[in-house]
């Protein structure tokens, strides 16, 4: 995942966690977590 898609997920699970508007989705924020903790767990190069 590059940098950019990185800070997208972050973003969108910003959105789904603290805008009113946005219906909670929790499929989604359980999916968002578990990429975003795969790319955090991954060895550094």
């Amino acid at each position: 995942m590059t940098e950019r898609e990185f800070q997208a997920k972050l973003a969108e699970l910003d959105r789904l966690l603290n805008d009113p508007e946005i219906r909670m989705d929790p499929d989604r924020v359980w999916t968002l977590l578990a990429e975003i903790s795969a790319r955090d767990m991954r060895p550094a190069a």
